[in-house]
């Protein structure tokens, strides 16, 4: 298999990419720095920060695949990143109890060896359920929405607040497999070890 590497330090993000190709990869963390662009759509943000963490990890190496990704929820037009505090956690929470929103993942694929660059958007409907302030406080204090997109973890504790989804579940923790899949099928990448046929 040609050589993966994983723009990311995300943990969630490395055992995706673990169930899908297994071991053989290397996790190269990007140094870009996310920064707002005021003017520029959401979703276009999204696909901003996934080519340039992929381009940032590609110019320390010569060769391979380059996977990266940035999540964020979109929600009434805006979107909706890690929360820096708990007070902010909250918040964040309290906008999204009973609401329907969209978890987005700007996805890119960098080959060094062809020197091509496929970027690409994932889209995943997310119904949350009414929460009180008092799950929210309980919630936000096991420290679990402190690291996450929209402050919630669905394959945490978070998923007891999550009614419905509709769309590729594994974008909701953060990276698209389905999409991925077929990304590396046309980078000439079996995920399978044994030619099953």
């Amino acid at each position: 298999m040609r050589q993966i590497i994983l723009a990311s330090a995300s943990p969630r993000r490395k055992e995706l990419i673990k169930q899908l190709i297994g071991d053989d990869f290397l996790v190269y963390a990007s140094s870009y720095e996310e920064s707002p662009c005021p003017g520029i759509h959401p979703e276009e943000l999204l696909l901003k920060h996934s080519v340039e963490k992929a381009r940032d990890v590609a110019k320390h190496l010569n060769s391979g695949l380059v996977i990266s990704a940035d999540t964020s929820v979109l929600f009434n037009g805006k979107l909706m990143g890690k929360p820096k505090s708990s007070e902010e956690a909250e918040k964040i929470l309290k906008l999204l109890s009973g609401q329907q929103f969209l978890v987005i993942t700007g996805l890119t694929v960098l080959d060094l060896d062809r020197r091509t660059e496929i970027s690409e958007l994932e889209s995943t409907t997310v119904w949350m359920d009414k929460i009180s302030n008092e799950q929210i406080s309980a919630y936000v204090r096991t420290g679990e929405p402190l690291d996450k997109a929209g402050a919630f973890a669905v394959q945490g504790k978070g998923a007891t607040f999550v009614e419905k989804i509709e769309g590729d579940f594994f974008n909701v923790i953060g990276l698209p497999l389905f999409r991925l899949g077929k990304i590396l099928q046309k980078a000439g990448v079996s995920i399978f070890s044994e030619d099953l046929s």
